[in-house]
């Protein structure tokens, strides 16, 4: 934990309100997200049990289970909840534009695209499970399943993957996007729990957060695990719809079906309230400037997965990638949280004061400038210009030279690490950079891209830009110690059972 989070959570347990850790909101939040509370039955590998679902505050699609161990109910939950998502997840393919690339053909990218909000990972890695459940399923023959069922397993497993990329916002956990802007005065593993977290960041009036948070230390579970408490008072219903089914008796199974509705109605509006409200804290708050990057990454993703899911050659995920595909995936994710890192600290200074205390960063005067200086580098035959900077600063770079350095007040400046000297001045520093971009192509510097004497500038590390990667093997190249070559059909057969320790793979349906 850096000083200033420290700082932070200390002076929340202090004053019992939550303070700042972040003075910009750093992920997108869609003008209309759909909220998906979900809950799961206790003691089942994966039983849905209920969800409440939908884009409208006071409109929310309340979906339940009264039998989760009944396969027909189970995809039948499934399928309604397609119902509610599908076109959701679609709709905005319906306004797109034309996408030009380098070295490739160009492709229709949507000008915006879905989000989806959970209160915490655990839902995020509900919405995972959902998918390796579902997106192998059979649409025909024995046991066969509504075909959306599959068609929203495929769209679950890409969005839970996706949640995996640092900075994406297709699918977001509310716990850390209000962690990750508020410190309070509790652990991180109690900042797991939505009601308690948004208690410390919006407090009930003339109470502290402190307070609000210990108060809401009993309310319902936010998901998708239930309370011990409400299994107790629930197992009773499911027994009496269970009775009425046997019994077959309709108006008795409806009745025990009404009251299961009830209770988990009960059990999940009040963490749908506080999503919405956790929404509205989070949009009054400026969005940092490279957000929209981001989400242009996004949106890119989506088009290219749904121009995907449209072949009809098309075929769900596999349960496992290659080791190539794997290979590039840990690669992209990487390149991701760097520049992920490297944003956030330009977007906002309170982590860049963070950075600063960290050696990751500097501030400081500019006190000398060599802006005709020119270098041949190494395999080049023409002198280009790479003037020098010397910056008097009080920080502490903790850097290894030739480290690629970006300028905070001057967005387009790119420069390295030098020499970091004492200067004469006692208690600074002379740190020596070289200016390597951002003075335009030609034989001199633009004018006005060099610095001046005089000039107060933060420079921090620099953030990855595209880099073509390794080259990659073929995947029937695939050596034996990463797996050898795939399976040639791709993956799972279509309506095969995904892991082999799902205890669905050993059902005669699966």
């Amino acid at each position: 934990m850096s000083a200033v989070a420290a700082l932070g959570r200390l002076r929340a347990a202090a004053t019992g309100y939550a303070q700042p850790a972040a003075t910009v909101r750093h992920r997108h939040l869609s003008d209309r997200p759909v909220v998906f509370v979900p809950y799961a039955m206790s003691g089942e590998a994966f039983a849905p049990l209920a969800a409440l679902v939908g884009d409208d505050p006071a409109a929310p699609h309340l979906l339940i289970v009264p039998q989760p161990r009944d396969r027909d109910r189970r995809f039948g939950h499934v399928a309604d909840l397609a119902a509610v998502l599908l076109p959701y997840l679609t709709e905005w393919l319906a306004k797109t534009e034309t996408i030009e690339r380098k070295n490739d053909d160009p492709y229709e990218r949507a000008v915006d695209a879905p989000q989806i909000v959970v209160p915490s990972p655990a839902g995020i890695e509900y919405v995972r499970l959902l998918g390796r459940s579902t997106r192998f399923r059979r649409t025909d023959g024995e046991y066969a399943v509504d075909p959306d069922v599959p068609l929203l397993g495929r769209w679950c497993t890409y969005l839970a993957e996706r949640a995996r990329t640092p900075g994406s916002s297709l699918l977001l956990a509310m716990t850390d996007l209000l962690a990750r802007t508020w410190a309070t005065g509790q652990s991180d593993l109690e900042n797991g729990e939505l009601a308690a977290l948004l208690g410390w960041i919006d407090p009930d009036p003339g109470r502290t957060g402190a307070e609000t948070a210990r108060e809401a230390e009993g309310a319902a579970p936010a998901g998708p695990a239930t309370d011990p408490k409400f299994d107790e008072r629930l197992a009773p219903m499911i027994a009496a719809y269970d009775h009425a089914q046997r019994a077959d008796d309709p108006r008795a199974g409806a009745r025990a079906e009404e009251r299961i509705r009830d209770a988990l109605g009960g059990e999940l509006m009040p963490t749908w309230h506080r999503m919405w409200r956790g929404l509205e804290l989070l949009r009054e708050l400026p969005v940092g400037a490279s957000v929209a990057g981001r989400w242009e990454i996004d949106r890119m993703s989506y088009s290219l997965f749904s121009a995907d899911l449209a072949k009809p050659d098309s075929r769900p995920q596999p349960r496992t990638p290659g080791a190539v595909a794997a290979a590039q995936q840990l690669v992209r994710r990487e390149t991701a949280q760097a520049r992920l890192e490297a944003e956030q600290l330009r977007d906002d200074p309170l982590l860049m004061a963070e950075a600063r205390l960290a050696g990751q960063a500097f501030r400081g005067d500019i006190v000398a400038v060599e802006a005709d200086r020119m270098v041949t580098e190494p395999g080049k035959k023409q002198a280009r210009p790479r003037p020098l900077l010397v910056l008097r600063t009080s920080d502490e770079p903790l850097m290894t030279l030739d480290t690629e350095l970006e300028c905070v007040e001057r967005p387009k400046a790119k420069a390295k690490l030098v020499a970091v000297a004492e200067s004469a001045q006692g208690g600074t520093l002379d740190v020596r950079l070289e200016l390597t971009g951002g003075m335009g192509r030609g034989k001199t510097p633009e004018e006005g891209s060099v610095p001046e004497t005089g000039e107060l500038l933060t420079w921090t590390t620099a953030a990855p830009g595209f880099r073509g990667g390794p080259k990659w093997p073929e995947p029937e190249e695939t050596p034996w110690t990463h797996g050898g070559p795939p399976d040639p059909d791709g993956g799972r057969p279509e309506g095969a059972a995904e892991d082999d320790d799902d205890p669905g793979a050993e059902e005669p349906w699966s």
